[in-house]
């Protein structure tokens, strides 16, 4: 299964990809962006946002 996952060191805080996510899985403690896998729906619509390129989409194995 495709989870969606963050590379903290890269995000740089502006929340684009909170704003997109459709089911409210993206949080931003310490001013990172943080999925919830549980919570995600795979729709890759913080992908396209993201400004860094901080999220992607990586196997889960």
């Amino acid at each position: 299964m495709t989870k969606i996952v963050v590379e903290r060191n890269k995000c740089c805080g502006c929340e684009a990809c909170v704003a997109v996510c459709p089911v409210g899985a993206i949080t931003m403690p310490e001013g990172k962006a943080l999925i919830d896998d549980e919570q995600c729906v795979r729709c890759g619509a913080c992908i396209n946002e993201c400004p860094m390129e901080a999220v992607a989409a990586a196997d889960d194995k």
